[in-house]
């Protein structure tokens, strides 16, 4: 099931997350600009290399520009495809509005940072030695997802559904997102001692888990888990 929309306003304008997305077109665009050998490059700069943030290799004088640890934020503005930003940014803009405005932009920013980085060490933790550079907002945005189906676990998600039943319907987002991480732990599993490139399942698990954590210490005290928000019917 692919998330299009969900119905469940917000009370402000959601400026931290917009940002995140421009920012995240802005650096694929410039990454798209540039000469292959560049583009390899600019990867392998801020990309995060499991085994450079754990001290276990490094990189070519010529090409250092941050001490590995910092490759930890500044890989999740990086992507790896127009397919990859985009299945990030339209899951960040369905849910991450929702979650900016349950907490105020300068917590939602903290919060995004912080389970960032906690999803891409969950990921580097499964293979320190590994040389393939990580790199996607991925891991934060699941962060958003394990938040949304505490707080809002009955809002309707407008979603498309796959062949043989292929059209659009209103789902609860616990069903939603419940499908979507159990797909990740699966996956995962399935991941364990594979050495090439690929999805970094391992950080989209931890991030949910990070958000799933976090929430009650970011959120506003006045917003309560679970909420009551869902549809007076199915739609037909």
């Amino acid at each position: 099931m692919l998330p299009l929309h969900d119905d469940n306003p917000t009370e402000r304008t959601p400026f931290v997350t917009i940002a995140l997305i421009a920012i995240c077109g802005l650096v694929f665009l410039y990454q798209a600009s540039l000469p292959h050998n560049s583009d390899e490059a600019f990867v392998f700069q801020y990309g995060a290399i499991p085994a450079v943030v754990f001290g276990q290799a490094t990189l070519p004088g010529e090409i250092v520009a941050l001490p590995g640890l910092l490759t930890l934020l500044t890989s999740m503005f990086l992507h790896g495809s127009w397919m990859h930003l985009l299945g990030n940014m339209l899951y960040l803009w369905i849910f991450g509005n929702n979650i900016e405005d349950i907490m105020g932009h300068a917590r939602f920013v903290v919060f995004y940072v912080v389970c960032g980085v906690l999803a891409a060490v969950s990921h580097a933790v499964t293979d320190p030695s590994s040389q393939v550079p990580m790199v996607g907002a991925s891991g934060a945005i699941s962060a958003i997802l394990g938040a949304y189906l505490l707080v809002f676990p009955r809002a309707r998600v407008l979603v498309l559904t796959p062949p043989p039943f292929y059209g659009t319907t209103y789902v609860p987002a616990v069903v939603v997102l419940g499908i979507w991480f159990l797909g990740q732990l699966v996956s995962g599993g399935m991941s364990l001692g594979s050495t090439g490139g690929g999805i970094a399942f391992f950080a989209h698990i931890g991030g949910f888990v990070s958000g799933l954590a976090l929430i009650g210490l970011f959120k506003r005290r006045d917003v309560p888990l679970f909420s009551q928000k869902r549809a007076p019917r199915w739609d037909r």
